[in-house]
């Protein structure tokens, strides 16, 4: 990289230049290419299989399967709005929760769960839920119910994996990834993110609350983004 630094090229191509380093240095590394390409301005094309490599470090990102590219857009962009079920699947970290409901009668569907919808019907539906958009529910509002079964305390936050009431759609990206698609009979895993304070645990029976504004749509026969 030093080497084609000094040359002043017109463009970098860098493919996972960052793959075998040790993830402190990668932490470094990433904000060191960062501040360089501040500084030299330089057009510069990044591949990676690191998420949050290409979220950080790129003004862009394309999301790519089997060649085909599946969304172009700015980092945040791709994040509050995926295309489809594979970028949803995919982007994010943990993944986004993805469960099989319908739109109907203006009504979102899934399980006990009934929140708006002002789409057109759809009997078939992948809702996907980001688990940092989870929460203990309070009074009132929309909840599913949840089971824990594992918690990991990460200081900051609490990522707790569970199930929930329902079927669970695959988004095409476990392969990528390499995160199985776990369904325990008519449950279907489901992963939160809570604040340290609300640290369940392992075996607890609660309510997750859900923010209509925040659940994304998608039609399964097309596997295209229809709303959120």
């Amino acid at each position: 990289m030093g080497r084609a630094l000094v040359r002043e090229p017109k463009a970098f191509l860098l493919d996972e230049p960052l793959s075998n380093l040790d993830a402190k240095l990668r932490v470094q590394m990433r904000a060191e290419l960062k501040r360089i390409h501040q500084r030299l301005g330089i057009t510069t094309i990044y591949v990676t299989h690191d998420q949050v490599e290409a979220m950080t470090l790129g003004d862009r990102i394309v999301v790519m399967s089997n060649g085909r590219v599946q969304q172009i857009g700015k980092p945040q962009e791709v994040y509050s709005r995926p295309k489809n079920l594979f970028v949803a699947g995919f982007i994010g970290s943990p993944p986004m929760n993805l469960l099989r409901g319908r739109c109907t009668d203006g009504c979102i569907r899934l399980g006990e769960l009934e929140l708006p919808w002002s789409g057109a019907d759809a009997p078939e539906v992948a809702v996907g839920l980001r688990p940092e958009d989870l929460r203990p529910a309070g009074d009132g509002g929309p909840s599913l119910e949840f089971v824990v079964d594992v918690v990991e305390p990460l200081g900051n936050e609490v990522v707790v994996h569970g199930t929930t009431p329902g079927t669970a759609v695959e988004s095409g990206a476990e392969d990528e990834a390499e995160i199985p698609l776990v369904t325990e009979g008519a449950r279907a895993a489901m992963t939160a993110v809570f604040e340290p304070a609300d640290e369940p645990s392992p075996g607890a029976r609660m309510r997750l609350g859900v923010v209509p504004e925040r659940v994304h749509i998608f039609d399964l026969r097309t596997r295209e983004a229809i709303g959120r």
